[in-house]
């Protein structure tokens, strides 16, 4: 992993997210707030429909990166900024692409900038890894 160079994409993966993976999400996290399960309440408070979690976004998009690490540990720092909602349609769900692509190489670590995008939109924003290299 030595061999990394400023823009080399090192992983990429979709994910396709359900009203399911939403209710999942909220029993395993504990948050049940109905603007990730109920069409009625999202549309009250002004949003477009029901959204993914933005947590539940977030733990996708650097899960993208465990493979080709081998080791979820030599992750050493992690951030993003939640910039659009990702809308998940209650019959055709969302697909969520995640591209990582290397930012800039220090002698022991790597900065891995994420780009994560819901159809044509970017959703988080300045979402960057900080890696241990080997």
């Amino acid at each position: 992993m030595t061999d990394l160079e400023k823009g080399q994409v090192v992983a990429e993966r979709d994910v396709h997210l359900t009203r399911e993976s939403l209710v999942r999400y909220a029993g395993a996290s504990g948050d049940f707030n109905p603007i990730h399960y109920r069409d009625d309440v999202a549309q009250r408070v002004g949003l477009p429909g029901v959204l993914a979690h933005g947590m539940l976004t977030m733990g996708l998009s650097i899960e993208t990166l465990v493979p080709w690490l081998g080791d979820a540990g030599r992750i050493l720092e992690y951030g993003v900024r939640f910039t659009r909602p990702v809308v998940v349609d209650p019959e055709a769900g969302a697909d969520v692409h995640v591209v990582a692509t290397v930012g800039a190489v220090e002698d022991d670590a790597a900065r891995i900038d994420l780009t994560v995008s819901a159809g044509e939109t970017t959703v988080l924003g300045k979402a960057q890894v900080r890696i241990r290299l080997a």
